[in-house]
């Protein structure tokens, strides 16, 4: 029997190249797999225990509990529930409404929450008597004049009134 061997099967092997994850990636996939898993029974957590009535949208004519009514053309503030509302100082901002109150020593003012500068309407604090813009820091006092810019014009201003504890605000 003759057996036919090349030069080439015989020759040594140089380089061998060997299959295994750089720990950077297996990491990663290991991590990304146990995400995946965690993200399916959170989902499933969280959204077993709600009600129908949640899933319903708010259509802003209701009391939500908070004190707060917002409707048409008219916001009505209960203050003995609204903590924020009581003090001398104290103010509040209703998203809903784009709406900024603030209690001057039992007179209360409201102004729209909507910067005049970049209208912006989220991001506002308090103090020393005067409301701050925190997007562009426009600065504007209790009446809603500017008292620093970017902002040039004031904050729009509402009527209000008081019945039976109720802070009745017209954004018409």
């Amino acid at each position: 029997m003759c057996v036919n061997v090349s030069m080439e099967t015989n020759r040594k092997i140089q380089k061998v190249q060997r299959g295994r994850l750089q720990k950077g990636r297996r990491d990663f996939l290991s991590r990304a797999g146990s995400i995946s898993v965690m993200s399916i029974f959170g989902t499933a957590f969280f959204t077993g225990c709600t009600d129908e009535e949640d899933m319903l949208p708010d259509d802003g004519q209701n009391d939500s509990g908070n004190g707060i009514l917002v409707s048409n053309q008219q916001v009505t503030i209960d203050l003995a529930r609204n903590e924020a509302l009581r003090d001398s100082g104290g103010w509040m901002l209703i998203r809903e409404a784009q709406l900024l109150v603030v209690n001057l020593e039992g007179q209360y003012n409201a102004l729209s929450s909507v910067c005049t500068h970049s209208q912006c309407d989220r991001n506002w604090t308090f103090g020393n008597q005067v409301f701050t813009c925190t997007c562009h820091g426009s600065r504007f006092d209790t009446q809603g004049k500017v008292i620093n810019g970017p902002a040039t014009r004031p904050l729009k201003t509402y009527s209000l009134s008081q019945a039976e504890g109720n802070l009745i605000i017209d954004l018409s």
